[in-house]
């Protein structure tokens, strides 16, 4: 079927149906396009070299545009400062070889980070690119890194609980859907193993492990031991080793994040699971004390802390779906005060104490219950609940103030109806309150025990 066409003077082509033509819409959008593609390419060249960063001349650019350094192998870098006509990038690789007259362009577009179905079992490095030696990634749409946090008022609230296998964090630490919780520990107390039976056992559908700057030999353990085939089934995982540039470290946070936010868009309840919080704070120390900024609190500039809260905020609940976040935290020297666990501390809604002592003894995991506290447990446990975690916690209080006392023999039945229902069932407490890692408790059967315990001391 032919289209007539009548050309009017003074008026675009008009088809015989009366419908306008096609040529003026085709030049409107390939005309401004052919523009861009004519007009003259913008290339810096690098004038400087110092510590982990470059400085380049002659490059318009913001702060996190991507450049492309050198050809015809190109090096990513990002922009991480500009003063003047200076602009300072930090390649997402080595610097060795980068010298002085080297080109650097624009990239035209972002790199993306990958998501959808097809990423669940696979190992990511921290821009997002396949490492474990199962081939390319399915076709995707891939989204930007950044993504703007929920709006506090669009947040729904939380509600449902969300067990995670682990029988002390269920009932006395219980976790909510959506909710942010901290696991604060030293080093070698057992924070990546008790997050290793979280992701096994967690009610979440999706779960996202980001492991950021760990050593390069504990990867394949956590995956292949810890972890396991059913665990990373259903898992994603995102990983920057201590020996990958400071940006890329960080960048594999929010690569993490980003990938936990895309599942959530489509209504799915995701754990995103970070080991560890501190190793990305000091990736931004790098990074903000090579560009120039003031060290602060040990050593830690400003923009550090500012980075947390922009990551932390970007987990939780939306309109549709939720990020239950995870994050551990490498205490300096065991102080849980330093500036990182005080910070992390007041942003998220509850934190899981780790005791090296526990540890040293053998009791896993070394969660110290009266240490710990989840912020809206009471918004997802019910009065029985709350009262049976109550009570066992005032029996372990009770024990605890006077343990110097017991220690000495200076204790006397009768005293205390607390103490003594502590040290009558002393056995069932630290079998309640220990687990196997392999092992996994539903939260209904955790709650039951509970339940019988309580019961057992009498109904305190």
């Amino acid at each position: 079927m032919s289209v007539a066409t009548t050309v009017r003077a003074g008026h675009a082509p008009v088809r015989a149906d009366g419908l306008p033509g096609l040529l003026p819409g085709l030049l409107s959008v390939a005309f401004p396009a052919a523009l861009r593609a004519a007009a003259p390419e913008r290339v810096g060249e690098v004038t400087a070299v110092v510590g982990l960063t470059a400085s380049v001349s002659g490059l318009d650019c913001a702060v996190g545009d991507m450049v492309a350094i050198g050809a015809p192998t190109p090096v990513d870098a990002e922009v991480v400062a500009v003063q003047g006509g200076i602009t300072r990038i930090m390649p997402l690789g080595p610097v060795a070889g980068l010298a002085r007259g080297i080109p650097v362009r624009a990239r035209r577009e972002p790199l993306l980070v990958p998501t959808g179905d097809g990423l669940l079992g696979r190992v990511l490095d921290g821009l997002g690119r396949p490492i474990d030696g199962l081939g390319p990634l399915p076709p995707h749409a891939g989204v930007p890194l950044e993504n703007a946090t929920p709006n506090s008022m669009d947040r729904a609230r939380i509600t449902a609980p969300l067990h995670t296998g682990v029988r002390v964090l269920d009932t006395l630490v219980t976790a909510g859907r959506g909710q942010r919780l901290g696991l604060f520990a030293g080093s070698g107390v057992g924070k990546s193993s008790l997050l290793s039976m979280i992701a096994r056992g967690t009610e979440a559908e999706v779960s996202v492990i980001a492991l950021v700057g760990e050593r390069g030999r504990e990867v394949r353990e956590f995956l292949e031991d810890d972890l396991g085939p059913d665990g990373l089934a259903r898992s994603i995982v995102v990983v920057a080793t201590s020996d990958e540039p400071a940006l890329v470290r960080r960048r594999a946070a929010f690569t993490a994040t980003r990938i936990a936010e895309s599942f959530r868009d489509r209504g799915a309840d995701v754990m995103l699971m970070m080991d560890s919080l501190t190793r990305v704070a000091m990736a931004q120390r790098e990074i903000g004390l090579s560009v120039g900024e003031p060290p602060a609190t040990r050593g830690y500039p400003p923009s550090t802390f500012s980075l947390l809260a922009r990551l932390l905020e970007r987990a939780g609940t939306d309109r549709t779906g939720s990020v239950t976040g995870m994050y551990t935290v490498l205490v300096d020297g065991d102080d849980h005060n330093e500036p990182i666990a005080d910070a992390v501390r007041s942003i998220l809604d509850g934190h899981v104490v780790l005791d090296r002592k526990l540890a040293v003894a053998g009791h896993f995991p070394a969660v110290d219950a009266l240490g710990s506290i989840s912020r809206v447990a009471s918004k997802v446990c019910t009065p029985a609940q709350k009262h049976d975690a109550g009570t066992l916690r005032k029996v372990m209080a009770a024990r605890r103030a006077v343990q110097d006392l017991i220690d000495v023999g200076a204790y006397h039945a009768g005293t205390n109806p607390l103490v003594d229902a502590a040290l009558a069932h002393a056995g069932a407490i630290e079998a309640f309150l220990r687990q196997d890692m392999d092992a996994q408790v539903p939260g209904a059967a955790a709650w039951e025990q509970l339940r019988n315990l309580t019961e057992a001391m009498g109904g305190i």
